[in-house]
């Protein structure tokens, strides 16, 4: 998830759609030529830069042991688009699976304003849309997949809801290596570095574990914290 950068003068929001879910309120806005999602009145990720989420598809990419053919990817997260969309348009992918809860944002992609952005690549035959908790669907799924791609809050430290406090934990790190298969790769989007979710991918059993930034207009970087899950059984 992502926080926008101060602008002079922003134009004035106008609400778009407002929906009540199982997990709270969430809202999509229009500023000027860009939206915004609100989740529970915090605000996730809007239009105006996708740098952050090309980049937490393409490192999961590259950390991939070389000549790995054709990597299963699981999005965690539809949000306005972006990393779906950067994803399609990557050949060396295989199958793409996106994990979304809430339906208001699957229905803004599907017959919404966000169509815009990601109408080309949810018709890309590789996508399969699934709308559930990625909590869940990592816990209970048989499912495994090449490189893991989350980004469903602001980071491990400031999570939407207390649904996802788990993810970042022991019990939620062990859910996502079990999904990995060996050499694997975890990728989690953060609006903030964190030395101590660094330590928890490591004493999870990830290796390579690092972050990398990406320049934001003011402020600490975004970054994209990486761990791979390792070639043979720990």
């Amino acid at each position: 998830m992502h926080l926008s950068p101060d602008q002079a003068h922003p134009p004035t929001p106008e609400t778009v759609d407002r929906r009540e879910g199982p997990y709270g309120e969430v809202v999509l806005r229009r500023r000027g030529e860009d939206f915004e999602i609100i989740a529970n009145g915090c605000f996730l990720m809007d239009t105006s830069d996708g740098r952050s989420e090309r980049l937490l598809i393409d490192a999961a990419l590259a950390a991939l042991p070389a000549g790995r053919p054709a990597p299963a990817l699981l999005i965690g997260g539809l949000g306005v688009g972006f990393s779906l969309t950067h994803a399609a348009r990557e050949p060396r992918w295989g199958r793409i699976a996106v994990v979304e809860r809430e339906a208001a944002v699957i229905d803004w992609h599907r017959a919404g304003p966000l169509a815009r952005i990601s109408a080309g690549a949810l018709a890309d035959p590789r996508t399969e849309l699934l709308h559930t908790d990625l909590v869940a669907h990592l816990r209970e799924s048989g499912e495994r997949y090449d490189a893991l791609c989350l980004d469903i809050d602001n980071g491990p430290n400031w999570t939407v809801s207390e649904e996802n406090d788990g993810l970042y934990g022991p019990a939620g790190l062990a859910a996502c290596r079990a999904r990995l298969t060996p050499g694997g790769v975890l990728a989690v989007w953060s609006a903030q570095p964190s030395a101590a979710f660094e330590e928890a991918l490591r004493n999870a059993g990830f290796t390579e574990v690092r972050t990398e930034e990406i320049a934001v207009a003011r402020g600490v970087p975004d970054v994209v914290h990486l761990g791979r899950r390792p070639d043979l059984p720990a």
